[in-house]
């Protein structure tokens, strides 16, 4: 069975609220968001035809696949997109103050910022600055290590212990992003 574009019109009306919740739990970006539920039903309405499942349910799991695909293509493409819009000094069009109180409201992005919060705290001063080091501002380990002071090897581990230990988080909350 394959999908017109008013079946395509019919699933974003009704679950585009679903996919922007479960999109900007994982970014924690409501710009970035509603890009990503604006990419992912133009490519249902463009793959369409492809769809081989049956009734609503299949025809939603189908579209959250999309969003999934979706999410992984931004986040292998953001390092590069963002150095080269920095090297260019090209900054993208703000999305405003309301547009994002409305993403974090319908994602309920204040309680998962306050677990990942709890989650950073909990690390010791050492493993924050390794993982603000590496992850925020995207340093090698070899920067990281002259930074701090300390063996590349210590770098590495302290960035990989802060991971584990923010993983119960990330368990946290993918199970409750699961439930939307």
């Amino acid at each position: 069975m394959s999908l017109d574009p008013g079946d395509i019109s019919r699933l974003y009306r009704d679950h585009a609220s679903d996919v922007l919740r479960f999109v900007a739990r994982r970014t924690i970006q409501p710009d970035v968001a509603v890009d990503l539920v604006a990419e992912t039903f133009a490519q249902a309405l463009t793959d369409r035809a492809s769809f081989r499942g049956r009734g609503e349910a299949e025809a939603l799991a189908w579209i959250f696949g999309i969003a999934r695909h979706q999410l992984g293509k931004y986040f292998r493409r953001g390092v590069v997109e963002r150095r080269a819009l920095a090297k260019l000094g090209l900054q993208l069009a703000a999305t405003t103050d309301v547009d994002f109180e409305r993403v974090e409201e319908l994602a309920d992005l204040r309680s998962e910022r306050a677990l990942i919060a709890d989650g950073l705290a909990a690390l010791s001063q050492n493993q924050r600055e390794a993982l603000r080091l590496r992850i925020v501002e995207e340093r090698s380990f070899t920067d990281l290590a002259k930074r701090l002071g300390v063996s590349e090897q210590t770098a590495r581990a302290r960035v990989s212990r802060a991971l584990r230990a923010l993983a119960l988080t990330t368990d946290r909350l993918e199970r409750s992003a699961d439930h939307v």
